[in-house]
């Protein structure tokens, strides 16, 4: 079995001690940081895979700590949070994590976050050696799931691996209307337990694909049911 290693981040030392207790019994590997600073010398240091990050922290913060993690990787990230942070795990989403859980947290619904997002980035990571080539195309917007690339009017640009499958069933199935929960459940592959973040994320991907994401040309809102990507007509 492979030993994944996981970064966890957090200044209170009691909760960074108990998830790697939780961990450990799962047979991961961790590593612990008590603030950014900390957690980005071991992140260039070791290869990790999964990253728990804590958002209020002392030196540099979890969402500055995120934002310079994304500019060098797409490991996954899982926001800690406190119940009254609800606007920073909004921004944490935007910044590029994947997943928040809020404290405290139940152990077990700790350990199931931490094996789907794996399971999801492991998923990616190996199809992104499939060497057939398979692109869709729709206006200017292409998906290579060769190399799990996304092209924008001839431009690549930077796509994490949650956009990527989000936009990957969205333009796989064009003028489709998907439910918020349909698209949370066919992409994260379970319930849907949270399925606000999949608004955050949509939100996200018009602001790489749509010249003006306030009125979208391609990714859609269905007010009441849910989103689309539109076929523009010829």
């Amino acid at each position: 079995m492979h030993m994944y290693n996981i970064l966890v981040v957090d200044d209170e030392k009691e909760i960074t001690d108990a998830i790697e207790v939780y961990l450990k019994n799962q047979n991961y590997n961790v590593f612990k940081a008590y603030d950014g600073v900390e957690a980005l010398e071991i992140f260039d240091r070791e290869e990790i895979h999964l990253v728990l990050i804590d958002i209020m922290m002392p030196r540099l913060d979890g969402t500055k700590a995120t934002i310079k993690i994304r500019d060098k990787s797409s490991v996954p990230i899982i926001f800690l949070s406190a119940k009254s942070e609800d606007m920073d795990k909004i921004l944490g989403l935007n910044i590029g994590a994947d997943d928040y859980i809020t404290k405290p947290f139940n152990p077990m619904e700790l350990l199931a976050r931490v094996n789907s997002n794996l399971r999801r980035y492991t998923n990616y990571s190996n199809n992104n050696v499939v060497p057939k080539e398979n692109m869709i195309k729709i206006g200017g917007i292409e998906l290579r799931d060769d190399s799990k690339e996304l092209v924008v009017d001839g431009e690549k640009v930077k796509i994490t691996p949650l956009e990527y499958r989000i936009l990957y069933l969205l333009m796989n199935n064009p003028n489709r209307v998907f439910s918020i929960e349909e698209i949370y459940e066919k992409v994260w592959k379970e319930p849907a337990y949270n399925p606000d973040t999949v608004t955050v994320h949509i939100r996200r991907i018009r602001e790489k694909i749509e010249i003006n994401p306030g009125e979208p040309k391609y990714l859609k809102v269905v007010w009441g049911v849910g989103y689309k990507f539109e076929q523009p007509k010829r």
